[in-house]
C-alpha cells in the first residue's frame, strides 16, 4: 500500500488526510461530541493500518496528556479553597476610566490563566465582570471580549497555562530528549500580552456596545413567557377582559391556544377554559405577580390545581452553549424540563423580544433562558453542563487557611519545575497529592474535576500528530512551504504561524498544535536551524484565536452573557490576529535567536 503514490503522497498518507479533513468537517458542522470524533479518527487510522497499536494509543500514555489530567486535580484544590474568589475580590477595584478598567481586568486574568485552566478562570470572572461593569457604568460587552482574550494570552505565558504548550513541549522532548523549562514562553507571552492590552485600549471603538441579555428580563416587551390555566382556576368561564387577563400591568397578551393546540383569537371577549395557554410579552416580575394573583401556572404540562406548583422555587439564568444539543430544537415536546426538574419561563435573544411561546422557540447558541428551578436542584450535572451555562451559582467556597495552603502548593509546584529540581510531571503529581492530603479538595471533588472528554481530545490530538509525521505529510508540507516562502527562516516561521493562527479559529487549539508541530519541526530542520524558537512561536500562534467565537471555549463562555453577534469577534479579532502574530515573531527572534544545527 505504501508503494501506491498519488500527488506525492502514499495511500496511508491519503487515508490520514481524508480522516483529518473529515474529522474537522464533522466538528464544525455537527453537534457530535468532540471526544467521540477524535476516538473515531484514532480507530480509522488503527484499523486501516496507518498506525500500529502502540502508535494509535500513544496519546493516552503521553506525558503531556497525563500532566493535564493531574493538573485538573490541582485546579480543583485551588477552586474549592476560594483562591480565585479572593483574587477577584481584591484586584478589580473601582477604576475611573475604561483604559484603567481593561488593565485592572486583563492583567489578573492573564496571571491566573498562566497557571490555571482558562475556562475555569473565565467562568469565574464572567458573573463578576457583569456586576462590575454596572458599577462602572460600562456595557459588559466592552469588557467580556477583553476578558476572554486575556485568558488566552495569559495561558501562553507558561507551559502549564494552556494544553497546546504542554502537547508541543512534550512532543519536542520525545524528539530530542530535552525538556523545555516551564517558563520557556513567559517573556514572549508577556510581551504579546502587553501589546494585546494596548491594542484593546486603542481599538475600543471596535468593541460592540450591546445590552446584557439579562436586560431582556428587565424591560417590557423584550421577552416572552407562557402561562397555563389550571382546571380549578376561579376565572374559568369568564372572558379575558372580565378576568383581567387581556390588559395586564407590565406586558401584553400576544398569543393564546387551547390544550389541544387550537389557536384562539386575541379579543377581550374570548372565554377562558381549563388548560388554556396564555403567552405574554413583558416585564418578568410584574407578570409573575399577575400569574400568582390569577392562579396561573408555568406551562410545562397541564396543572390541575395550584397545590401542584412547587412553592420553594427560584429563577435561574442560563445561556445556550455552542455545541449544545438544544441548538436547533424546541423545549416544547422534549423531555428536557422533566429530565432536569426545571421549567422554561422565558427566552431572550440578544436582548430582543421573541414573539412566540418560549417552549416553541427554536433555540440558538447564545440564547438566554430564564428557568424556574427548585432551590435544591443540582445545576452541575454533566448533561446540563454540556448544554447550558449557569452564572448565578450560589456555590461560593469559604476563604480561610485552605486558601493559603493551596496557593503555597501551587507556587511550590511551579518553582520546583522552573528551577529544574524535578520534572513537571513529578511536580504535578506531588501537588495533586498535597491538595488531597491537606484537604484542599476531597477525592470526589478531585475526580469530578478531571474532564475525561477533554483528555480524550488531547490524546487524540497527539495521535493525529504522530500520523501526520509518520506518513510523510509533515515533510511534504514543509517542503511545500519552503518552495513557496524560500529559505528565509523568519518568513517560513511567519507563514506557518499565520496558517496556524487562522486554523485554530475553527478547530481545537490542542489539535492545531499537535498537527502543526511536525510541520514546523520538519521545516526548521530542512532549513538547518534548531527547531526550539520555531516551536515557541508556534505555541503562541495556536493559542491566538481572536476572530471567531468558536475559536476558543472561553469565547463561547462570554458570547451569550455579552449579547454578542458572530461578527462582533471578527471586527476586532482579525486585527488582533495580525497584531499578535507580528509581536510574536518579533519577540521570539529577539529572545531566542535562530541557531544553525551542528
Amino acid at each position: 500500500m505504501e508503494s501506491i503514490v498519488f500527488w506525492g503522497f502514499n495511500l496511508y498518507a491519503w487515508i490520514t488526510i481524508v480522516t483529518v479533513l473529515t474529522m474537522f468537517t464533522v466538528l464544525l458542522c455537527t453537534k457530535i461530541r468532540s471526544d467521540l470524533v477524535f476516538l473515531g479518527a484514532i480507530a480509522i487510522l488503527f484499523v486501516t493500518g496507518v498506525l500500529n497499536a502502540k502508535e494509535a494509543f500513544s496519546g493516552f500514555s503521553s506525558t503531556s496528556v497525563v500532566i493535564i489530567g493531574v493538573l485538573f486535580v490541582v485546579v480543583a484544590g485551588l477552586t474549592h479553597t476560594g483562591v480565585l474568589q479572593w483574587i477577584v475580590k481584591h484586584l478589580l477595584g473601582q477604576p475611573k476610566t475604561y483604559s484603567k478598567a481593561v488593565v485592572r481586568l486583563m492583567l489578573p486574568v492573564a496571571t491566573l490563566s498562566s497557571f490555571l485552566s482558562n475556562t475555569t478562570v473565565v467562568a469565574l470572572f464572567v458573573g463578576i465582570v457583569k456586576m462590575w461593569s454596572k458599577k462602572l457604568n460600562i456595557s459588559p460587552s466592552k469588557l467580556l471580549i477583553p476578558l476572554s482574550y486575556a485568558s488566552g494570552m495569559g495561558g501562553v505565558c507558561t507551559l502549564i497555562g494552556t494544553p497546546p504548550n504542554l502537547i508541543i513541549s512534550g512532543l519536542y522532548e520525545e524528539k530530542t530528549g530535552v525538556a523545555m523549562n516551564i517558563l520557556a514562553t513567559t517573556i514572549p507571552g508577556l510581551f504579546c500580552l502587553a501589546i494585546g492590552v494596548l491594542s484593546i485600549i486603542a481599538m475600543r471603538r471596535l468593541l460592540p456596545d450591546r445590552k446584557a441579555p439579562e436586560s431582556a428580563f428587565e424591560s417590557t416587551g423584550d421577552y416572552t413567557v407562557e402561562l397555563q390555566v389550571p382546571s380549578d382556576n376561579p376565572y374559568i368561564g369568564k372572558t379575558l377582559g372580565e378576568a383581567g387577563l387581556y390588559h395586564v400591568n407590565g406586558g401584553s397578551l400576544i398569543g393564546m391556544y387551547h390544550f389541544d393546540n387550537t389557536p384562539l383569537s386575541l379579543t377581550e371577549d374570548e372565554p377562558l377554559m381549563g388548560g388554556d395557554h396564555l403567552i405574554y410579552a413583558g416585564q418578568i416580575d410584574e407578570l409573575i405577580d399577575m400569574a400568582v394573583s390569577h392562579q396561573l401556572v408555568s406551562s410545562d404540562h397541564h396543572i390541575f390545581s395550584m397545590n401542584e406548583v412547587d412553592k420553594d422555587s427560584q429563577l435561574r439564568t442560563a445561556y445556550v452553549d455552542f455545541g449544545s444539543r438544544l441548538i436547533g430544537k424546541k423545549i416544547g415536546g422534549s423531555t428536557f424540563e422533566k429530565d432536569n426538574n426545571m421549567t422554561l419561563a422565558a427566552v431572550a435573544r440578544r436582548s430582543e423580544r421573541i414573539d412566540q411561546a418560549p417552549r416553541e422557540v427554536v433555540l440558538q447558541a447564545g440564547d438566554t433562558l430564564l428557568l424556574v428551578c427548585p432551590k435544591n436542584v443540582n445545576l452541575s450535572t454533566s448533561a446540563l453542563e454540556r448544554d447550558l451555562h449557569f452564572f448565578d451559582s450560589d456555590d461560593v467556597p469559604n476563604i480561610g487557611i485552605g486558601t493559603l495552603i493551596s496557593t503555597t502548593i501551587m507556587i511550590a509546584m511551579v518553582a520546583l519545575s522552573a528551577l529544574g529540581v524535578m520534572p513537571l510531571l513529578q511536580c504535578a503529581f506531588i501537588a495533586a497529592a498535597a491538595m488531597l492530603i491537606f484537604r484542599c479538595c476531597n477525592a470526589e471533588q478531585a475526580m469530578k474535576a478531571i474532564n475525561w472528554d477533554i483528555l480524550m481530545v488531547f490524546a487524540g490530538s497527539v495521535v493525529l500528530g504522530v500520523a501526520i509525521q509518520k506518513t510523510g505529510i509533515a515533510e511534504r508540507l514543509a517542503f511545500g512551504i519552503l518552495d513557496v516562502c524560500g529559505t528565509n527562516p523568519i518568513v517560513v516561521m511567519t507563514a506557518i504561524c499565520l496558517v496556524g493562527t487562522f486554523i485554530t479559529e475553527f478547530i481545537s487549539n490542542t489539535a492545531a498544535g499537535a498537527m502543526f508541530f511536525p510541520i514546523m519541526y520538519e521545516a526548521a530542520e530542512k532549513l538547518g536551524y534548531e527547531p526550539y524558537p520555531f516551536l515557541i512561536a508556534l505555541m503562541v500562534s495556536v493559542s491566538s484565536s481572536f476572530a471567531t467565537p468558536i475559536g476558543s471555549p472561553t469565547h463561547m463562555l462570554v458570547y451569550g452573557p455579552g449579547g454578542y453577534r458572530f461578527s462582533d469577534f471578527m471586527r476586532i479579532g482579525l486585527l488582533m490576529n495580525f497584531i499578535i502574530l507580528a509581536a510574536n515573531i518579533l519577540i521570539v527572534n529577539i529572545i531566542y535567536p535562530l541557531t544553525p544545527l551542528p
